[in-house]
């Protein structure tokens, strides 16, 4: 076994202990802090500051040398019930390091309290502060996890849908994009990811969209949508992930619908791997694979 790979199954083996903790009454509260507690690490220099942005919690994340002119959103994941600005510290450090850009977390609404529409809401509300204060869209990028990267999609349709000028690109690492879970992915890859299986994502969708909701309405599921008219999109997916073809299919609708994409499966890696980035080679791959992405789109040769 190599020692990258031992490094892998230490941080699958810490990701399933405190699964494995959890039981089906255990308080939001306790998931919410196990959730921080698994992802924390601030030992990356920057500079942070909290603020509110049209009644929405944000928090900018600026490391040392990054452009202000700059801003990268970005959009937690936690299946819409869990992950914070706490939980995403590091990788919004390390995305303002490699992008040289200015980071805005947004604390947007969760479960149980707030399920669909309310934080696509929140978000759409940041996009128009941003603005407000001065910045072009061409000055902006938007990026999310899991449901933070379905939830970031959803926004560029929704701001294309009203008509509204589109950041200048988009990063999507493991995005859920489809809440019916329908996809093949969730079967091929079922014995392969040691994390997520289709019922517990179809557990969370069903909290998400509420009584009655459409799992095919494309500001839920944003593969179901029209995708044509979006900005450059990079889109990272581990090959283990059962929600692999939500980036994967996302990625060739949008290639089809005349989108600039580019699409990277990186081997034997889980879902969301770019958090682990003190342990994972691979994660500090892509996150450089980032910086280099979003420089070429804000400053193009």
């Amino acid at each position: 076994m190599s020692g990258q790979h031992e490094a892998l199954e230490r941080v699958i083996a810490r990701i399933q202990a405190v699964y494995g903790s959890w039981r089906r009454h255990t308080p939001i509260e306790t998931l919410r802090r196990d959730w921080d507690a698994l992802f924390w690490a601030d030992d990356q220099a920057c500079e942070t500051q909290d603020t509110n942005a049209n009644g929405v919690p944000v928090r900018w994340i600026k490391a040392p040398g990054a452009n202000e002119q700059q801003v990268l959103i970005y959009l937690h994941g936690g299946g819409f019930k869990m992950g914070s600005l706490t939980s995403h510290h590091d990788l919004m450090v390390r995305l303002s390091e490699t992008a040289g850009c200015q980071v805005l977390g947004v604390d947007y609404r969760l479960l149980p309290e707030h399920g669909f529409p309310e934080p696509l809401l929140d978000v759409l509300a940041v996009y128009d502060w941003l603005l407000a204060q001065g910045f072009e869209p061409d000055q902006l990028a938007i990026a999310g996890d899991s449901a933070g990267g379905g939830l970031a999609a959803a926004t560029l349709l929704a701001l294309r849908d009203k008509g509204r000028p589109l950041p200048a690109a988009a990063v999507l690492l493991s995005a859920w994009t489809d809440l019916s879970a329908s996809a093949a992915s969730y079967q091929t890859r079922a014995d392969a990811d040691p994390i997520h299986q289709r019922p517990m994502i179809v557990a969370l969708a069903t909290q998400y969209l509420g009584e009655g909701g459409d799992p095919l309405n494309p500001l839920a599921s944003p593969l179901h949508g029209e995708l044509a008219g979006l900005p450059p999109l990079l889109v990272q997916v581990g090959d283990r992930e059962t929600g692999l073809d939500d980036s994967t299919l996302f990625a060739a609708k949008a290639r089809a619908a005349g989108v600039s994409v580019e699409l990277q499966v990186w081997p034997e890696m889980i879902h969301v791997f770019q958090q682990f980035a003190a342990e994972l080679a691979e994660a500090r791959e892509a996150i450089a694979c980032i910086g280099t992405f979003l420089r070429q789109h804000w400053n193009p040769t």
